[in-house]
């Protein structure tokens, strides 16, 4: 595979939800990563809007202090989320817990894929929003955490 065809690959995922891409093709092995797999914005929460399909998945939010700065981790795709790498395991994280960048949250199954979102921020989970093994869309909040 050539560099043209790389950059045409390249292209291709870009402005769409894609965020992993792998191609076998003649003995060679491609794969492409989005760094963008964790979306956040940063918010204060009394400025949150939740849109009324949300309010199920979100319930707790107004218990956090007003005005206190949080990041919100959305969901990069449409998936089944699951706070353990498996039913035995402990969870990545608790509400309360210190995270550090790059520290894997949650992890979100994907046409049997296992993708692994990781903390943007090194902070606090302030809440957890979504229960195990619930599904989820692209976009929707997963955690809230308190930057340090």
């Amino acid at each position: 595979m050539n560099l043209k065809e790389l950059k045409d690959l390249i292209a291709l995922i870009q402005g769409t939800d894609i965020n992993e891409l792998e191609i076998e093709r003649a003995g060679s092995r491609v794969k492409i990563k989005r760094r963008e797999g964790v979306v956040k914005k940063e918010v204060e929460t009394e400025k949150v809007k939740i849109e009324p399909s949300m309010k199920e998945v979100t319930k707790g939010v107004e218990d956090i202090p007003e005005k206190e700065r949080v990041i919100t981790v959305t969901s990069p795709i449409v998936g089944t989320f699951y706070r353990s790498s498996s039913p035995e395991s402990k969870p990545f994280v608790e509400e309360g817990d210190g995270v550090k960048k790059g520290q894997v949250l949650c992890i979100i199954e994907a046409m049997k894929l296992m993708n692994e979102i990781e903390a943007e921020v090194d902070g606090k989970v302030v809440k957890i929003l979504i229960e195990n093994g619930h599904p989820v869309e692209y976009g929707e909040p997963l955690f809230l955490i308190e930057p340090d």
